[in-house]
């Protein structure tokens, strides 16, 4: 049988810096290759109706990406990969394939999680492990609950996708595959649960030395004291993608990626303000039309992390440190990132970048660029 690279490699090619998707379509994109070595990349997430910036991002920075993958963090993976498919075909990019990744964390469930909450008191924001509210879901909200093969139609503001997954494929095979087929060139990009990152790190024991860098969103430290101030901040505070599944983020962090970057406290200081999304707004293209949903009372998460990989000179004040992500159940900290300098770091850990601060200007105007004239399948 063909082998799946040998498919991609004839689908996903570039040729006068353009990209060509395995329909056959060039992906346009509004910034040109800066030089003759390709930067790929996966971009790993809980997809949602407004989750589109970051591989916008990816792709304005002249990046091939090379899929999506789906993973369970705020809702299940069956939504979240149907919620990928919905938003890449919205804005004419289903060129670009999704992956499903893998339903189930290492060892949370959700019988697990409210077990921990009990003895340890709860979260504002629990996730796909939140209880079932079908009230909720009929008023558009995605799943959650104990059954992860349930789908909110209601939540499809971005519309329903008529396209699938890609096929006989997880989105761990799928990450160790095109890391061996662009050796060093391929940026893995986390800002859901690092279950399908730790599953591929599992699977071949060079995936991770293979790949080009890991990005990830998550690893907020020292914010408990601010969790006091709001139910809000207590949210802000929380490193769901990590409580979701603390043994993956665990497996991550200490892998021998070449390179990894945390974009944890920093992301939460990113806030789009309402003058902007009133600019973006007034654009008539699909993704400006459906940031109308996007909550501004909420940090710039995901698209922080996507902009930190993509356009790397952003970043202005970073700390080299060593890090690892608690996985001891019985107690509060379960999901909490723990830094040391080199001199007191364990034995296990690795060199981390942890950023500190990024150019809000630069940041703010690569958003709004991506946001008013973004990439497209032709």
């Amino acid at each position: 049988m063909e082998s799946f690279l040998t498919v991609l490699a004839t689908t996903l090619c570039v040729a006068n810096a353009q990209l060509i998707s395995r329909d056959n379509t060039t992906l346009n994109s509004p910034a040109s290759l800066q030089s003759n070595l390709t930067r790929y990349a996966i971009l790993d997430n809980d997809w949602s109706p407004t989750a589109f910036i970051p591989y916008l991002l990816a792709l304005g920075a002249g990046m091939e990406v090379l899929g999506l993958a789906s993973g369970t963090a705020d809702t299940w993976v069956d939504q979240t990969t149907l919620h990928g498919l919905a938003i890449l075909e919205r804005g004419n990019l289903s060129c670009i394939p999704v992956v499903k990744g893998e339903t189930y964390p290492l060892i949370q469930t959700y019988q697990r999680f409210q077990l921990w909450q009990q003895l340890w008191g709860s979260v504002e924001w629990q996730g796909a492990f939140a209880p079932e509210n079908l009230t909720a879901q009929s008023l558009g909200n995605d799943p959650t609950g104990n059954d992860p093969s349930q789908i909110s139609r209601s939540a499809f503001i971005e519309g329903y996708p008529n396209i699938s997954a890609l096929e006989g494929y997880s989105a761990a095979q799928f990450m160790v595959e095109q890391v061996h087929k662009y050796p060093g060139q391929v940026s893995i990009y986390s800002a859901g649960s690092l279950t399908n990152i730790a599953t591929a790190i599992r699977l071949d024991s060079t995936f991770a030395s293979t790949a080009k860098e890991l990005v990830i969103m998550g690893g907020y430290v020292d914010l408990n004291l601010y969790q006091l101030q709001s139910a809000q901040a207590e949210d802000i505070g929380s490193d769901i993608n990590f409580l979701i599944d603390p043994e993956a983020a665990h497996i991550a962090v200490t892998a021998p990626f070449p390179s990894i970057t945390i974009a944890g406290n920093v992301a939460n200081k990113q806030y789009l303000s309402q003058s902007m999304l009133d600019r973006i707004t007034s654009n008539d293209n699909a993704y400006a039309q459906l940031m109308k949903g996007y909550d501004i009372a909420l940090p710039l998460w995901d698209e922080t992390a996507a902009a930190i990989m993509a356009f790397p000179d952003l970043v202005t004040s970073q700390v080299k440190a060593y890090m690892d992500v608690n996985t001891a159940f019985d107690c509060p900290d379960l999901g909490r990132t723990h830094l040391w300098s080199k001199e007191f770091a364990p034995s296990h850990t690795r060199e981390v970048n942890y950023v500190l601060g990024i150019n809000q200007t630069a940041f703010f105007e690569h958003v709004e660029q991506v946001l008013m004239d973004p990439a497209s399948c032709r």
